[in-house]
């Protein structure tokens, strides 16, 4: 028996270095899966490897639309959602706020914040039709501290913090969980690779000698989590913050002595 038997779980951005580590957990758990994500052939073939308890639906999650077809195409190939995870995300080229584009900031806080609430707001008609479930925003390390040169991408996930906790208190008496993750720099080509129209990667800003735990983070790191927060294990949790850098926040460890 798998944590997940008989559940429909929704990941945005599942076919990326975290939201496949998470699609693939949750269906080794027993849940049929519905991976949404812009880049089609990705998700067809995860779906196709996973077989016949995965879904590939395309979601831009900036449309309402779109949104509204992939919770339709869930239920009506599962039935009603169980959890939704809101992973999907993306990074600004790196520059201080004087010479940031308004238009990179409109489209981070599009993706990264407008793409979560129009999660939630599709999503929760849903939920309530299954009895209850769970959403689980992805939000970011970035969200409760500053990340010099990465204002858009700090303040949408600062904005998904409030959105977290006030989607919490307005669902708890439908029996709707609402809580939040912040990964810290976890090893995926979204911090080894530069974003869009930046030639520096996230992972040139950072070396994790300093942490208490000296590496950078995993997507099994998250995914763990994820499941956690996701099950009936966590079933007395709603808006909380559950922060995953290996001490990141933390400042500076003490050097080992040997």
């Amino acid at each position: 028996m798998g944590r997940f038997d008989h559940r429909t779980v929704l990941v945005t951005g599942g076919t990326g270095g975290q939201g496949a580590s998470h699609v693939r957990a949750f269906h080794a758990e027993g849940a049929n899966v519905v991976i949404a994500g812009i880049t089609e052939d990705r998700g067809r073939a995860l779906a196709a490897e996973l077989g016949e308890r995965a879904l590939s639906v395309r979601l831009d999650v900036t449309d309402e639309h779109a949104w509204t077809a992939a919770v339709t195409a869930a239920e009506e190939r599962f039935g009603p959602l169980s959890v939704l995870v809101n992973n999907a995300g993306v990074q600004n080229p790196a520059a201080p706020i004087e010479t940031t584009d308004q238009r990179v900031w409109n489209r981070i806080l599009d993706i990264n914040l407008t793409g979560t609430f129009l999660g939630i707001k599709a999503a929760v008609p849903s939920l309530r039709r299954n009895g209850g479930g769970v959403i689980v925003n992805i939000a970011s390390t970035s969200g409760i501290g500053g990340t010099a040169f990465y204002a858009p991408y700090v303040a949408g996930k600062w904005a998904v913090r409030g959105l977290t906790k006030t989607a919490a208190l307005e669902l708890g008496r439908d029996d709707i969980r609402v809580n939040a993750l912040h990964p810290g720099v976890i090893e995926t080509p979204f911090i080894t690779e530069p974003a869009a129209g930046s030639d520096t990667p996230i992972s040139d800003f950072y070396s994790p000698e300093p942490y208490a735990i000296p590496r950078l983070g995993e997507p099994a790191d998250i995914t763990r989590a994820l499941l956690f927060l996701s099950s009936d294990d966590a079933a007395f949790v709603t808006g909380s913050e559950f922060v995953i850098d290996g001490g990141l926040l933390l400042g500076p460890a003490l050097k080992h002595d040997a």
